[in-house]
């Protein structure tokens, strides 16, 4: 009856926490809900595709895109930029259809500044033990970086204010479940459609 844009979900979390392994399994299951892709000046690692895994851009082009406000979100990591083009997502939520961006919270928050109706939502782990369990048990890390990962946890937890949901993620399927819960509330939300609504029930008259 009504019709209604696309959602923007931005999910963050803490390294181990589990976000990307909830992200993936929403994406499998809902052909409605789409990656968002990111821009990168790195270049391609073998197998990667333009715009697929990644938008590669040249230096020059990145900061133009910047200078012109073209990006939801953006950050100089080393020598490397990476960030969150607007249109493509933009076009993707008039169609109707749902984004999420998996994302860090600097970056959450340039978004939030520039998207304000998107859906923020944190991924808790169940413990802080549990978290460092999970670091440790991807054996990808180093002792160091393990314990970096780990003390940086609680600082990350803190800004969970800058949010509007959360989930703690003692179980995928749960915590899926928990996700497409939160998005079936925010498309029945009557702060977002009101116009919509009156709309087309005026036109009955």
């Amino acid at each position: 009856m009504v019709k209604r844009k696309g959602l923007l979900l931005v999910v963050s979390g803490p390294s181990g926490a589990g976000k990307g392994t909830i992200c993936k399994a929403i994406l499998d299951q809902n052909d409605q809900i789409k990656l968002s892709v990111s821009a990168t000046t790195r270049k391609p690692r073998n197998g990667e595709v333009h715009g697929v895994n990644y938008f590669f851009l040249e230096k020059e082009e990145f900061t133009s895109m910047i200078a012109k406000g073209e990006f939801l979100e953006y950050a100089q990591i080393y020598d490397n930029f990476y960030g969150t083009p607007k249109s493509a997502i933009m076009e993707t939520l008039d169609k109707g259809q749902d984004v999420i961006l998996e994302i860090e919270m600097q970056g959450a928050r340039q978004v939030k500044e520039v998207y304000p109706e998107g859906i923020f939502v944190f991924v808790l782990p169940p413990s802080l033990q549990e978290l460092k369990n999970r670091i440790v048990g991807r054996g990808t890390e180093t002792a160091e970086e393990i314990e970096k990962r780990f003390s940086c946890a609680f600082k990350e937890i803190n800004q969970i204010d800058d949010y509007d949901y959360f989930i703690v993620n003692k179980d995928v399927e749960k915590s899926v479940k928990e996700l497409e819960a939160i998005i079936s509330s925010e498309k029945n939300k009557v702060t977002r459609y009101k116009n919509n609504i009156i709309e087309k029930f005026k036109e009955e008259l």
